[in-house]
């Protein structure tokens, strides 16, 4: 009788404390704001002339290592030739006189993509047989779609996102982290405020073809995510 209370009890407590401590789940929604800087014919010293970013993010989980992630980011982009060498070879590089023109714009980029996510080691925590951890660098890479608005003429083209991150699992369902990215457009017009200004046109000769010599842009974010619709498993096989 003893030993029958004594099993009883022993699947009451495991069968109400494992699964919470097993359980996984499916999807990820949180936000992130941080920092933007663009790179192109006005400026190519990384970091230089920073604005502000933000937006909204939700990540698919495939498994502990692996996981698609969806975002609609906002950067405010800017730059100027104060600080960039422009050669006077005759490759015009600007409309208004060259050198003797001064040229800055400033806008605002949208940013619309995906990207595969791999975690360098297995992301999570309570599954200690998975030898998961709460901490984890990442690598990232996908396709997007880069939408610039006015003042300037309208810019619509593709991207492609890499990057590096670390994420950190604060509690059971809440995730923070940190972000560094960069977008290869297919666009060499983001450096455009005003149309019918002095403008800097391929200042080094190089023509701009696909993804070559065109403008990018980078995305520094800190985010927060909620971890939603849970994972029940009915074992560990």
């Amino acid at each position: 009788m003893k030993k029958s209370i004594f099993f009883w009890l022993l699947l009451l407590v495991t069968g109400t404390t494992l699964p919470a401590q097993e359980l996984e789940y499916k999807m990820e929604l949180g936000g992130a704001l941080g920092g933007s800087f663009y790179l192109g014919d006005l400026n190519s010293t990384p970091f230089r002339n920073l604005g502000g970013s933000g937006g909204i993010l939700a990540r698919y989980i495939l498994n502990p290592r692996m996981a698609v992630k969806g975002n609609l980011f906002m950067g405010h982009i800017k730059g100027d030739n104060q600080k960039v060498f422009i050669p006077e070879d005759g490759h015009t590089p600007s409309e208004n006189g060259g050198n003797a023109a001064h040229v800055a714009f400033t806008r605002n980029v949208f940013d619309l993509g995906a990207q595969f996510e791999f975690n360098f080691w297995g992301y999570g925590m309570g599954n200690s047989y998975k030898d998961n951890s709460r901490i984890t660098p990442y690598m990232l890479a996908g396709v997007g779609l880069t939408f610039a608005p006015k003042p300037a003429d309208i810019v619509v083209g593709f991207n492609i996102p890499i990057g590096v991150g670390v994420k950190y699992k604060l509690k059971e369902r809440i995730n923070i982290g940190f972000e560094w990215s960069v977008r290869f457009t297919t666009s060499d017009a983001l450096d455009t405020t005003n149309p019918n200004g002095a403008q800097v046109i391929h200042p080094y000769g190089i023509t701009a073809k696909g993804f070559k010599n065109k403008d990018c842009y980078s995305l520094s974010l800190f985010y927060i995510t909620y971890d939603l619709f849970p994972k029940y498993r009915l074992c560990n096989n």
